[in-house]
C-alpha cells in the first residue's frame, strides 16, 4: 500500500471537505480505534461525523485503504478504510453508511437529566 503524501491533503481541504458527499456533524467525542483484526485499541478525538465516515485526530501514519474499525458511542463498531491522512488528522470512510445522530444521543437511551436528584422539599 502506498503512503498517503503529507500535501495530498491540505488544511484547507480537509476543513472544507472539497470531496464530501454527506453533510457532516461537527463535534467533539472520543472514540475506540483499531486496525482491523487487531485486539489493540487506542483512543482518537472524533471532529466530524456523517452517515459515511469521519476526520479523527491521531498519532500514528496509517497506509491509505487501510482496514479500521472505530467504535462510536452509541453505534458500536463501525469498519472502514483510511481515505486521507494530513496534518495529525484521518478521514475514515466507512464500509456501511450509520446514523450519526445515534453518537449524540444518551447511550441506554434514557434522558440523562439528573434523576437521581431530587429537588428540596417546597417550603410552605
Amino acid at each position: 500500500m502506498d503512503r498517503v503524501p503529507k500535501e495530498e491533503v491540505t488544511g484547507e481541504e480537509v476543513q472544507t471537505g472539497a470531496q464530501r458527499q454527506s453533510p457532516r456533524d461537527s463535534l467533539f467525542l472520543m472514540a475506540g480505534f483499531r486496525l482491523k483484526d487487531s485486539d489493540r485499541v487506542e483512543q482518537v478525538r472524533i471532529r466530524n461525523l456523517s452517515a459515511g465516515g469521519l476526520m479523527a485526530e491521531v498519532e500514528d501514519d496509517f497506509d491509505r485503504d487501510t482496514a479500521v474499525e472505530v467504535d462510536v458511542r452509541g453505534i458500536g463498531w463501525i469498519p472502514g478504510r483510511i481515505a486521507w491522512q494530513a496534518m495529525g488528522r484521518v478521514g475514515i470512510a466507512f464500509d456501511r453508511e450509520i446514523d450519526p445522530r445515534k453518537a449524540r444521543k444518551p447511550v441506554d437511551g434514557k434522558d440523562k437529566s439528573r434523576s437521581d436528584v431530587k429537588p428540596p422539599p417546597l417550603k410552605l
